[in-house]
């Protein structure tokens, strides 16, 4: 299971719409590891100058590591950590996650980061059973 999701927010989605505020409270303490590190990066992010911030250290343990995955690959919860924190999120391997402002989604940085060269850049053999 990817969230721990309240008796109040089920009742929400079964009663209509989710506030967004309510759903990303349940990502931050479902995941708190992916959330954190989005966190962190976007606020690296807005302190610097750099066109991105990225994450190149793997996750502890596996529990984080799952956390990530879960985070990244599901639409919603994904879409909603770019909304929170101001970004666009892009992903390699199995955690390596960037924060891009919103506005260079499929510029040159972006694409080149996100593009198949720079996954195939960025292997490695410890990286095959991430």
């Amino acid at each position: 299971m990817s969230l721990d999701v309240s008796p109040q927010l089920l009742a929400e989605a079964e009663n209509g719409a989710v506030r967004e505020e309510d759903f990303i409270e349940t990502v931050r303490t479902s995941l708190p590891y992916a959330y954190d590190l989005v966190a962190g990066l976007a606020a690296e992010l807005r302190g610097g100058a750099a066109e991105f911030a990225d994450n190149q250290t793997p996750p502890p343990s596996e529990r984080e590591r799952g956390q990530l995955l879960r985070a990244l690959s599901s639409d919603a919860i994904r879409g909603s950590l770019e909304r929170h924190f101001g970004v666009a999120l892009a992903f390699q391997n199995c955690h390596r996650v960037a924060v891009f402002p919103p506005g260079a989604r499929g510029g040159e940085t972006h694409t080149r980061f996100t593009s198949t060269r720079a996954q195939i850049l960025n292997q490695s053999p410890e990286f095959r059973d991430c």
